[in-house]
């Protein structure tokens, strides 16, 4: 598939995404949305890819969100399933995705940010809602995301105001995992995938299905339920769950095929 609005490379098990509209701040519209879909639709299925990190084209914009000038001039809005960026409704892929935030994180850009497992960000990054500011409402994910990762008031402060959120703040309230220099924000994040390849890609994708099954459920039956998730029984079914052991028995490294 020819690309247009992203860019993709992969290095070894992980899948790098750029976000590439610097013009417009990396800002999205409906074509770039199907693009995306398209390209995390190809990780998701890939069985060699382990782990994608999403990123903006150059210095100053990790996503700018909702490409408005597009809208206002009459432009169709709208995605597909997978929603903005073809990340925010994304429920079903089971593989951590990293964003590296570097530099503004505005509106959809802060909701594809929310829906990435980790976030890495540089010194400059800047996160906020503000849709009420013209009209709109974060309805790709942000007002049912952001409370529940950091908490009613301090999200309802944020969203009601729409104020902005330095990177120093964001690891404050606890939505960013790391702050690093303005332009380290892709290396650290391709640190932070780096370490978890070195577990059972088998183990990572149960984990995490377990991990957003078992929130949408009570404790007690979260814990009952999680062996008949369909990653922890793939899991449990892989060769990784007989190499892991192995491996350590053996005092070497092991060598995870993710199958």
């Amino acid at each position: 598939m020819e690309l247009k609005f992203s860019k993709v490379e992969r290095k070894g098990p992980i899948t790098i995404v750029t976000l590439s509209r610097p013009e417009v701040y990396n800002a999205l519209h409906t074509d770039a949305h199907f693009e995306l879909q398209k390209v995390f639709d190809d990780f998701s299925a890939d069985p060699e890819q382990w782990i994608a990190i999403v990123t903006g084209s150059g210095d100053k914009a990790f996503c700018a969100g909702n490409d408005l000038k597009w809208q206002a001039a009459g432009g169709k809005r709208g995605w597909d399933k997978g929603g903005f960026a073809g990340l925010t409704s994304r429920f079903d892929c089971d593989k951590p995705i990293i964003a590296a935030v570097n530099g503004v994180a505005m509106g959809g850009g802060f909701e594809i940010a929310l829906a990435c497992d980790l976030i890495i960000a540089s010194e400059n990054a800047t996160f906020a809602l503000p849709e009420p500011r013209v009209g709109l409402a974060a309805l790709a994910g942000g007002l049912h995301r952001l409370p529940r990762q950091i908490g009613l008031k301090r999200a309802m402060g944020m969203i009601l105001t729409a104020r902005h959120v330095s990177a120093k703040e964001g690891l404050e309230l606890g939505f960013v995992n790391e702050v690093v220099p303005q332009g380290e924000a892709l290396t650290a994040a391709l640190r932070w995938a780096e370490l978890i390849t070195k577990n059972s890609p088998m183990s990572i994708r149960a984990s995490k299905q377990a991990i957003q099954r078992g929130l949408g459920v009570s404790l007690e039956q979260a814990i009952g339920e999680q062996r008949d998730y369909p990653a922890v029984q793939a899991m449990a079914a892989s060769q990784d769950y007989i190499e892991g052991p192995k491996a350590f028995s053996e005092k070497r490294p092991p060598k995870w095929v993710g199958k």
